[in-house]
């Protein structure tokens, strides 16, 4: 498994275990201990921090933005691993360098998390709400 992939999948562990205790437990702490146990030696823990860091201060930000496009799901009826999923994804598509990584890569790992810890459909809803942002963001804003 490649080193980015990973520290995605550990992100994704550590932000499922404070959404699902509400956020009561300090979360660098869980991932502090994700790393070590799941992890060890990763030749970029930075990377992680930076996208837990960055999924955390943009988290009322790209919630709202969960909210309005898919408006049929509220956020608090998508399944936990799902909604995390998305976070990552959004965090990575909008708020992420695009020379470190591109929206492309971003929509592509979260799909791939998406297969491999989501449900049947959320690959497809996973793919479905990121695409509709990635192409709003690409639209030229009208006057």
């Amino acid at each position: 498994m490649a080193t980015r992939h990973l520290i995605r999948t550990v992100i994704l562990q550590t932000l499922y275990e404070w959404d699902f205790y509400a956020h009561r437990h300090d979360v660098t702490e869980i991932l502090e201990r994700n790393l070590a146990e799941f992890a060890p030696g990763i030749d970029e823990p930075e990377f992680a921090w930076k996208i837990l860091k960055g999924v955390i201060e943009h988290l009322a930000e790209i919630d709202e933005i969960l909210r309005k496009a898919a408006p049929e799901w509220p956020l608090e009826k998508i399944a936990i691993i799902d909604r995390n999923i998305l976070r990552i994804g959004l965090y990575e598509l909008l708020f992420a360098d695009r020379n470190e990584v591109p929206p492309k890569v971003a929509i592509n790992e979260a799909i791939e998390l998406a297969k491999n810890y989501g449900g049947p459909n959320t690959p497809r809803f996973v793919n479905g709400v990121l695409g509709t942002i990635y192409r709003q963001l690409e639209q030229p804003a009208e006057k």
